[in-house]
């Protein structure tokens, strides 16, 4: 027959409920059963969740997938749109990396607030967080 889920998420670095859960939204076809209803999975059902897992370990979203997947089942077509799906992907990651930045100037200057050493009621961190003490940075 082929493989179990388990073996499937072995192989694929992906657990079974997650296998279960792209089934159930349409990212897997449904699976051959056994007669007593166990999952089976071919290779070609191996290699989609590879590219699944891999395509949202980069941080793409469940539509994105499924964009990605949709282009891959045409692999005569050019690949323009994966192109620019890539780079709409780069665009968000770059946003989130200047939101991460920020967060950390945010959080630099909350631990200027307080040099240590302090009785708690004294903290500097405290007071700023409960909005008495500025920390110099926008919000």
């Amino acid at each position: 027959m082929g493989m179990t889920i388990g073996e499937a998420a072995r192989r694929s670095g992906c657990n079974a409920s997650t296998i279960r859960y792209y089934e159930r939204i349409g990212l897997l076809e449904p699976p051959l059963r056994s007669d007593s209803g166990y999952r089976y999975y071919d290779e070609a059902a191996l290699d989609r969740l590879t590219f699944v897992s891999k395509a949202r370990a980069l941080g793409f979203s469940i539509a994105g997938v499924a964009d990605l997947l949709k282009l891959a089942d045409h692999p005569r077509k050019p690949c323009d749109a994966v192109d620019g799906l890539l780079a709409d992907q780069l665009a968000a990651v770059h946003q989130k990396v200047n939101q991460l930045k920020a967060l950390e100037a945010e959080l630099r200057a909350l631990q200027a607030a307080c040099d240590g050493g302090h009785e708690m009621r004294d903290c500097g961190i405290l007071a700023a967080l409960s909005g008495s003490v500025s920390t110099g940075t926008a919000k």
